[in-house]
């Protein structure tokens, strides 16, 4: 229950992120908004930090893989900029997988702006590469994120469903292929490549606990 609580909170305050840079707010509206999300902020500030817990071992380390087919919302890390539920200030993406090959689904909305009417394209990019990664998780790899290269088709657009898919296109010992493509309706705004490299779960996992 608290995790669902949780997500539906972060919801709002995406929610709200929108519709302040969609809203033309007078003085007195924005010293009010103010005045409450002072109030908010010290909230959160009592509450005790959270600590992101290391893993006991590499099953509890790896990336949920979806089932086959669109089923209910879905995400890699539930504090992921790009599919986590519980993330304020992210995307909200929902994920799913066909065979081998990953989707991600999200709109966005004005927050995401870049140029007027059309979404960021550094957000678009965080998109493909979140959507990479879902394939890392369906083929059991653990690997990071080498080079990505973007080709721009056409303006992607805001407030209309997004559809992502990549997957494996081939593998050189750790070096990881993978293309990408973006679809708005019937039209691609987007494809791209990237050189993953693969990394050794144990060395990876006993990097970070002498790390923190």
């Amino acid at each position: 229950m608290s995790d669902d609580l949780r997500a539906d909170v972060a919801g709002a305050m995406r929610e709200l992120g929108h519709e302040f840079v969609a809203r033309d707010l007078d003085a007195e509206a924005l010293a009010q908004l103010r005045e409450h999300l002072h109030a908010m902020n010290e909230l959160l500030t009592r509450a005790p930090r959270r600590v992101r817990e290391l893993p006991d071992s590499l099953d509890g380390f790896k990336m949920a893989v979806p089932a086959e087919g669109r089923h209910e919302r879905r995400q890699l890390f539930a504090d992921s900029i790009v599919s986590g539920s519980t993330n304020p200030m992210g995307l909200g993406a929902s994920l799913w997988r066909e065979g081998d090959t990953a989707f991600m689904e999200v709109t966005l909305g004005r927050a995401f702006e870049g140029a007027p009417g059309r979404s960021h394209g550094g957000v678009v990019a965080a998109l493909i590469d979140e959507t990479m990664g879902l394939v890392l998780a369906v083929h059991d790899l653990l690997a990071f994120t080498g080079q990505l290269n973007i080709t721009y088709l056409a303006p992607t657009p805001l407030h209309t469903p997004l559809v992502a898919s990549a997957r494996l296109d081939r593998r050189d010992g750790r070096k990881l292929h993978l293309v990408a493509s973006v679809l708005a309706g019937e039209t691609e705004v987007a494809s791209a490549s990237a050189l993953f490299v693969a990394v050794d779960p144990e060395r990876f996992l006993a990097h970070l606990r002498k790390a923190t």
